[in-house]
This record gives structure tokens, sequence and C-alpha cells, in this order.
């Protein structure tokens, strides 16, 4: 499965950057690809490439704010949770991207 997400939180330091490393970690675990952007007091880290969005399977928005670019991922699955969820628990919300995945393949 390939993944792409934003992960941005109110302060835009801590959190954002917790929550990708877990959500890397938990794909990288379950042998998906997944590439994360960031949106923090420094602006857009690791931006997402067009091909990137377009090869994704599905985009997981972990964020606490409003996310800059969001039309990028028009036409695409979104799941869209608190960083809070995608740092404690990533592989649980990995899990519901696959189940939303596979139900759209239906």
């Amino acid at each position: 499965m390939k993944i792409v997400g934003v992960c941005a939180c109110t302060v835009g330091i801590a959190h954002t950057y917790i929550a990708q490393e877990k959500l890397e970690n938990a794909a990288k675990k379950a042998g998906y690809e997944i590439h994360v952007e960031t949106q923090g007091t420094i602006g857009r880290e690791n931006e997402l490439s067009p091909e990137a969005i377009a090869a994704a399977d599905v985009v997981i928005l972990a964020v606490d704010v409003k996310v800059a670019g969001r039309e990028r991922f028009e036409g695409k699955r979104i799941i869209q949770v608190p960083t809070e969820v995608a740092i404690k628990s990533p592989s649980k919300l990995l899990e519901k991207a696959k189940e939303v995945v596979q139900q759209q393949a239906v």
C-alpha cells in the first residue's frame, strides 16, 4: 500500500514531528510505502510531489490545524485525525487506512 500524509500541530513543533516519525515507523514495520510532509513553524518540509500523491492509495492527514495545499488531495481517499491519534496509535491508524482502501476496491 502506498500512503502519503501531512502532519501539522497547532504549534508546529513537537507533535508534528513525533506524528511523522510514528507513522513512518509503523508503515515501515507493516511493509507500506509512506511519504509524510510536515507543516510547522518553518513551513513545509518533505513536500509531497504530485507523482507521490497521484500514486498514493490513501492520504492520512494527522493535523490539528488547517492544512496548506489540501486541494492537492482532491479525488483521493482521505483519513483525517488529530496528531494525537497518529502518535498514540499509528498501527491502528494504518489498519484503518488499509480497510478504507479495501472497501473502495470492492
